[in-house]
């Protein structure tokens, strides 16, 4: 079969072994000019092993997969679709089943393909400005009615108190700044927000004064992946017709080394009254993502949820196959463990206590925002964690935080193709739906 750079090709999916000899139990099977995925009904993992499969069908070089007969699913549709998709192949895909069925898998590949391209994009083309700005306009063209933003930029976020953002972004010739965008499907301003979402969206991660290596630095255009992530899921949930009150937040920087750049040992005041030495400038996505947490607790929201590619301690711990979740709330926790064995987005709880919130210490200010030591030491990711933990109202009840350490693939996998996952987007979007 001559599958380079072809055009539609249909794909079953089949539980029957179609092929013999040297074929035989392949997992990708190609008979008389028919692509078929091979899965027996005993198979362990299964969506797995269709995500690799179709890893494998693109890499043929065809260009659009369209999904045909019994055997598909929603769940085998999406990991199909989530090994076929790559960059230039977002939404090369077509789903079959019931008209309701085949429009909430495109809703869906759609809102993961914006928020992959996002992620996906170049420092210059992506600077905080325009993140939000794109966010913005991506959210309000889904429900115009229903959204208002506001945009609060440079000096006004010292002016607000903003110090975390401010200070992290100074350093760069493109402005920092915090998006609030409010969706109210009510329309009425004494509605209760239900839940709250914040992302980390560093465009652009230098390391600052604490400068990463070359190789370190090379992909830190995804590390805005939280705040792609976060946009995504409220996208998403709109789709799925979202009636609640949901506020977003993106917290929005480039951590550039200048004469404005902050430094190591200058100490943060934050809105709240905590102060924090700065130990590390490359550990500046939590020093950020506090005064967006601060905002959402300003709201009185029982759901606060962050997302960030914020440690390399939560790539190293989980290999980069799963968001890490921290909460010193565990009925939250559950709820988060349910909607991610729904959505099929692998998720893993790290340890997080009050008494991390003293892991980075201070002579000179509250706390920290990090250790001295390579990757902020042992238990980095739970470090930070526990440093968010300071921001949050009510002891932590009602907060998840998300450390995307599957959100972005420097080169491809079994699995995966280069650049963006979208993964935890449909977790989150099922979290704030309040079904």
């Amino acid at each position: 079969m001559t599958t380079t750079h072809s055009a539609s090709v249909s794909i079953t999916l089949s539980e029957n072994n179609l092929s013999t000899g040297w074929q035989q139990d392949k997992t990708v099977q190609i008979v008389d000019d028919k692509i078929a995925v091979y899965l027996p009904k005993d198979a362990s993992y299964p969506l797995r092993k269709i995500q690799a499969a179709a890893r494998k069908i693109e890499k043929l070089g065809i260009s659009h997969a369209s999904l045909t007969g019994e055997g598909w699913n929603e769940a085998s549709q999406w990991a199909f679709a989530l090994g076929f998709s790559c960059v230039g192949k977002l939404e090369n895909i077509s789903f079959c089943g019931d008209v309701a069925l085949v429009e909430k898998l495109n809703n869906k590949l759609s809102v993961y393909a914006w928020s992959r391209d996002l992620t996906n994009q170049t420092p210059a083309e992506l600077y905080p400005l325009k993140l939000a700005e794109l966010t913005t306009d991506y959210i309000t063209e889904l429900a115009p009615e229903h959204v208002n933003t506001r945009l609060i930029q440079g000096d006004a976020l010292k002016a607000e108190q903003w110090m975390g953002i401010y200070n992290v972004g100074k350093g760069s010739v493109n402005e920092p700044c915090l998006l609030e965008l409010d969706f109210n499907p009510s329309n009425d301003e004494s509605t209760q927000v239900a839940a709250c979402l914040v992302g980390k969206g560093i465009t652009f991660d230098s390391g600052g004064y604490s400068i990463k290596t070359s190789a370190g630095m090379f992909d830190m255009k995804c590390d805005m992946g939280g705040a792609a992530v976060v946009a995504g899921a409220l996208a998403l949930a709109i789709k799925q017709g979202l009636t609640q009150r949901v506020k977003l937040y993106l917290c929005c920087a480039e951590n550039m080394i200048s004469n404005d750049a902050y430094k190591l040992g200058d100490i943060i005041t934050y809105k709240n009254g905590v102060t924090c030495e700065v130990a590390n400038t490359d550990a500046e996505g939590r020093i950020v993502l506090a005064d967006g947490l601060m905002a959402a607790g300003a709201t009185g929201a029982p759901l606060i949820i962050d997302a960030a590619t914020l440690t390399g301690a939560a790539v190293m711990a989980t290999g980069g196959d799963y968001s890490a979740l921290f909460s010193l709330d565990n009925n939250t926790v559950a709820k988060a463990q349910t909607a991610a064995q729904v959505t099929a987005e692998p998720l893993w709880q790290f340890p997080l206590e009050p008494w991390h919130q003293d892991k980075c210490s201070s002579v000179f200010a509250d706390t920290a925002n990090s250790r001295t030591q390579k990757g902020g030491g042992a238990g980095g990711a739970s470090n930070a964690a526990g440093f968010l933990s300071r921001f949050v109202p009510n002891d932590g009840a009602g907060w998840l935080h998300f450390d995307l350490a599957a959100a972005y693939n420097a080169s491809e996998s079994s699995l995966w193709a280069a650049g963006a996952t979208g993964l935890g987007i449909a977790t989150i979007a099922d979290l704030i739906s309040g079904e």
